[in-house]
């Protein structure tokens, strides 16, 4: 029984090092992405005042206001599936999905069942996340 729960607290430690380590990395990548890939449209801070918004119809939504639109609580599937093209409607926002298509982690998309998720997808909707007010 000891031996059970030494390890049970063991994998608990690593796990928690492991996730430590990864939402740095997750922050980094997903900042990167973002400004790289959204920021032109969605802007700096995700306002939706891009360089590029003026031009756009419909205009680039405030990702900031996600999660208050939402009964206060982030869709970060939702966002994941905009930002692959899974949910994108044709001409409204470029699909991204093959840019993040390389590698796949589990990621738990409701309680229990993990799927395969490309990690910049999820590192770029943490990120977006990070911006709500």
């Amino acid at each position: 029984m000891r031996i059970a729960i030494g390890l049970l607290a063991a994998i608990v430690v690593l796990a928690g090092c492991r996730t430590s380590e990864f939402d740095a990395a997750t922050r980094d990548t997903g900042q990167a992405d973002y400004l790289a890939l959204c920021s032109g449209c969605h802007g700096a801070s995700g306002m939706g005042d891009g360089p590029s918004a003026a031009g756009l119809d419909p205009r680039p939504a405030d990702l900031t206001r996600l999660a208050a639109e939402n009964g206060g609580e982030f869709p970060v599937l939702l966002v994941m599936a905009r930002v692959d093209g899974y949910t994108a409607a044709p001409g409204a926002m470029p699909e991204f999905g093959q840019l993040f298509a390389d590698e796949l982690v589990p990621f738990e998309t409701a309680p229990g069942i993990m799927t395969p998720t490309p990690p910049r997808l999820i590192a770029l909707a943490r990120y977006v996340e990070s911006l709500q007010r």
